[in-house]
């Protein structure tokens, strides 16, 4: 189940490990769309990495990108949140792509909510 909570200045749609996978694009479009049904707007949202495909962590397939992408474009930023270190261990590049994304303001990958609220509130 979904929650929306305050951190630092940030509503954040924290989104509940327990929900369908997100596997395609059209599924982070959804979750966008269930930004606009909220009663506040929402600036951030927090996805578990229980919920993403394997895919997503296998660059070459782009789902990542294209997916990630949605959101800056839609200027909503988003936090992947949970264990990453088997993934990060099988590919360099997604050790490098988690690194650049967590020097910028946009994509960021933190191990869980404490993390992200720290980030936030910092």
């Amino acid at each position: 189940m979904s929650e929306i909570v305050q951190a630092g200045g940030s509503r954040v749609l924290v989104l509940g490990e327990d929900g369908p996978p997100l596997a395609a694009t059209q599924d982070f479009l959804d979750v966008i769309g269930e930004l606009w049904g909220a009663p506040e707007p929402v600036s951030f949202v927090a996805i578990p990495v229980a919920r993403l495909a394997p895919e997503f962590f296998e660059l070459r397939s782009g789902l990542a990108g294209e997916a990630l992408q949605k959101f800056v474009n839609y200027r909503v930023q988003v936090a992947v949140v949970g264990e990453l270190s088997a993934q990060l261990e099988a590919s360099s590049a997604l050790r490098d792509f988690v690194h650049e994304s967590n020097a910028g303001a946009h994509v960021w990958f933190v191990r869980d909510l404490a993390e992200l609220r720290s980030r936030l509130e910092g």
